[in-house]
């Protein structure tokens, strides 16, 4: 396959919502840009990964980055739809922006330029951001907002003045970043395409430059449901919240609709590569190949190769024909953090109960009668002593370890 141009590959990857490049082929003509995320949580999630994982397609284009933490902004939090968010202290919000920090320079890894906009929040006087910035917005443009139609319009919660102003705020970083840094672009979700506009022409007014705004598409599942939420459930870029073995196993657990897409979004596999493994995928969906480099793709991207790799092993282990004697002692520790774990127990049954896979010896050893129990991959028909490491399992999705 030739080499894609930059357009070409956002083409291939569907990371094009809007844009407002007069012809498409000016993106292929590298300048800076900058990508912003607010601090209203400690952890960006799979939804913020998708922006990113664009600006790395821009930056192995030749284009700049400069990445924002809003710890500004942060302090309104973006508009919702239906009502106004939790308010946090400061000191939450500058914790929640250094982990965010961490976050982007450990998935980014590279020359990248990273800005808070709280450094020229801090001591802007409000007076000259209202002539300034305030002066160039018509109400009748800002009141035409979606979010802010439903906020006001009959049933709606009503909305604040400090989250109406977050518009001209996030423009002020564009021409703050236009100014100080040169920035010609901002990234965006499709969600946040009519703020970053309002950046754009506020650059045109006071500075008769023309700058340019590009946005992501909003990814859905094989629902049309906002991908990576379930039941308010987001899954997390810090292992904290969502273990790697759990955010593993969220990619290869994707439907087969989807899989194609999120190879393309959230991988940094070659286009020859995801061409020859969806085309391998659609001879065999039921080996689950595709899901498989996703999920190996993308854990590597947020966790690093090993954690990745020993991801897989695990799944391997409890899933497939893998042997636990194989596992480095990361992996026994992953595995440790991820399901029920007892120490030197001497019988399964003691195991069984201690671990609270059976709430009762006579239960677990009903389990063991009836076939449903195996140490090691082997199925039990008694009770019996235990290695010094051995993987019990109940069932076809319940696991004990045993160290």
């Amino acid at each position: 396959m030739k080499k894609m141009t930059l357009n070409e590959e956002l083409e291939y990857r569907g990371m094009v919502a809007q844009h407002t490049f007069a012809h498409d082929s000016d993106v292929d003509k590298p300048k800076k840009f900058y990508f912003g995320v607010d601090p209203s949580q400690e952890s960006m999630t799979i939804g913020n990964l998708a922006a990113l994982m664009m600006c790395k397609v821009f930056i192995r284009h030749g284009w700049e980055p400069f990445l924002l933490v809003g710890g500004a902004t942060g302090q309104i939090g973006d508009p919702k739809m239906d009502k106004e968010r939790d308010k946090q202290t400061p000191e939450q919000i500058a914790a929640n922006a250094n982990g965010i920090h961490n976050q982007f320079e450990r998935i980014m890894k590279g020359n990248v330029h990273f800005v808070n906009n709280l450094a020229w929040f801090k001591n802007i006087n409000y007076i000259e951001f209202l002539n300034e910035v305030g002066t160039q917005f018509s109400m009748t443009q800002l009141l035409d907002r979606e979010f802010v139609k439903n906020r006001i319009g009959k049933g709606g919660s009503g909305i604040s003045y400090a989250e109406f102003s977050y518009s001209l705020i996030q423009g002020y970083d564009y021409l703050w970043l236009y100014r100080n840094q040169g920035v010609a672009l901002q990234l965006c979700g499709a969600d946040q395409y009519g703020n970053s506009v309002s950046g754009m022409h506020l650059i045109k007014r006071l500075e008769g430059a023309n700058v340019n705004v590009w946005s992501l598409p909003l990814i859905l599942d094989g629902n049309d449901k906002k991908f990576g939420k379930s039941e308010g459930n987001a899954i997390w870029l810090d292992a904290g919240l969502t273990s790697v073995f759990d955010f593993y196993q969220f990619w290869m657990n994707v439907d087969d609709k989807g899989v194609e897409s999120y190879l393309k979004i959230y991988t940094e596999i070659s286009p020859e590569e995801i061409d020859e493994i969806v085309s391998l995928h659609k001879k065999n969906p039921s080996a689950r190949e595709a899901q498989k480099a996703l999920a190996l793709g993308v854990t590597e991207v947020v966790h690093g190769r090993e954690a990745a790799v020993q991801a897989a092993h695990i799944t391997n282990v409890l899933f497939g024909d893998g042997d636990i004697k194989d596992l480095k002692k990361d992996g026994l520790k992953l595995l440790s953090e991820t399901i029920p774990t007892v120490v030197r127990k001497s019988t399964v049954v003691e195991a069984l109960v201690k671990s609270g896979a059976a709430e009762s010896n006579s239960e677990a050893l009903r389990l063991i009668k009836g076939n449903a129990v195996s140490v090691n991959g082997v199925k039990i028909a008694e009770d019996q002593k235990i290695a010094t490491l051995s993987l019990i399992k109940v069932g076809k999705n319940k696991f004990v370890l045993v160290k």
